[in-house]
């Protein structure tokens, strides 16, 4: 009797030593059939982590190879200029940043009367056509650089680099007749404006809608006929470039076509975009060896941000913002900014095709923001 009840006792012991092990097996089962962190579709990790700070997406990097390499292909290196908007009463400007989504606001009233010409760097170049003043302004370290009184009525103005800097060369091109320019350059400090004529051996019509960019040591105009002018202020040479303007469908075109067309640089290459209302943007690269326009159907992780009076370029931007143009517009009461996606072929947000050419020309631009966000209320 005692050997018997000792053998079921040692039976039902390891029955339930059985089924513990079983159940334990069965509970590491449904734990490895669970999904797991690293096994996110990548747009949706390459989203989550394009929103985190650099220490955030640094420390997030770490949990596995997969994790790191999203990482680091969405890690904010650069940050995006922001649009600065020009108020038609008061002295109150703001400045919208398209990343944090955030508006920001100013008050500048060393700005009354002027109008903005271009920017780069920071600094605006603007001009107060009564007394016929041109001068550079930081609006967030206030600083005010004057240039030499000169009159300006339709052309366009532009300049090198950072008026801080000794080689910085403020730059302007004017329409004489059909076959000659007048090019007029200063630089700060100076104390009058250096003015002389060029032949055009090509057509070329300087006008306010031309475009103008500083590349590789010479300033680029793309003409209202799609032609490319290049002054370069060392040689002191102009020459109207022999590459017929970019092709593009015949019903691209209409009545203010000559308005939503923007210039912008980049490491070398010059990109001109094209608009219309109906249709989406077309972005030309200029061959200078082959002298054609090409067309770009990828900007290769590169974003630009076109506006009227000067576009600029930028790279290393989160994922979301690459491989994009994004225009000085605003919707949805300024909580997104309107862009185009070259790898998604469509506008955000959704249907927000635009009409460039009947938004003011003058009313907004893009600016590089403040290391110190504490200079903006």
């Amino acid at each position: 009797m005692a050997g018997n009840k000792r053998r079921r006792i040692k039976s039902l012991s390891a029955a339930i030593r059985d089924d513990r092990m079983s159940a334990s097996v069965e509970v590491k089962q449904d734990i490895q059939e669970l999904p797991s962190w690293s096994d996110l579709p990548a747009d949706l990790l390459e989203l989550i982590l394009s929103r985190l700070t650099l220490r955030e997406n640094i420390l997030l990097s770490s949990v596995c190879k997969r994790w790191h390499s999203v990482a680091v292909s969405v890690r904010l290196v650069n940050q995006p200029p922001w649009i600065m908007y020009f108020p038609k009463y008061g002295d109150l400007y703001e400045f919208y940043d398209p990343l944090g989504r955030t508006t920001y606001s100013i008050e500048l009233p060393q700005l009354d009367g002027s109008r903005v010409c271009y920017t780069k760097g920071g600094w605006l170049l603007l001009y107060k056509p009564q007394a016929h003043l041109l001068f550079f302004f930081n609006p967030f370290s206030r600083e005010l650089i004057e240039l030499p009184r000169f009159e300006i009525s339709c052309q366009i103005v532009a300049f090198s680099c950072d008026p801080t800097s000794p080689s910085c060369i403020v730059f302007t091109v004017k329409h004489v007749s059909p076959t000659v320019v007048a090019i007029s350059t200063c630089h700060p400090g100076a104390t009058v404006w250096t003015t002389a004529n060029y032949q055009n051996r090509l057509p070329f019509v300087s006008s306010i809608w031309n475009k103008l960019v500083f590349c590789d040591g010479q300033f680029y105009c793309l003409s209202l006929t799609g032609w490319v002018g290049v002054f370069d202020p060392k040689e002191l040479t102009w020459n109207v470039l022999v590459v017929p303007p970019p092709r593009c469908p015949e019903n691209f075109f209409t009545k203010n076509w000559w308005k939503g067309k923007f210039l912008a640089e980049h490491d070398g290459d010059i990109l001109v975009i094209y608009t219309c209302c109906s249709d989406y943007p077309i972005i030309f690269k200029l061959d200078q060896t082959n002298m054609v326009w090409e067309e770009v159907k990828t900007l290769d992780g590169i974003t630009l941000f076109a506006s009227f009076l000067s576009s600029h370029s930028r790279t290393d931007l989160p994922g979301i913002m690459r491989n994009s143009v994004y225009f000085s517009k605003v919707r949805f009461y300024g909580k997104r900014c309107v862009s185009y996606s070259l790898r998604d072929c469509r506008y955000y947000p959704r249907k927000q095709f635009h009409d460039w050419g009947e938004q003011d020309p003058f009313e907004s631009i893009w600016i590089d923001p403040p290391q110190d966000r504490s200079m903006c209320t």
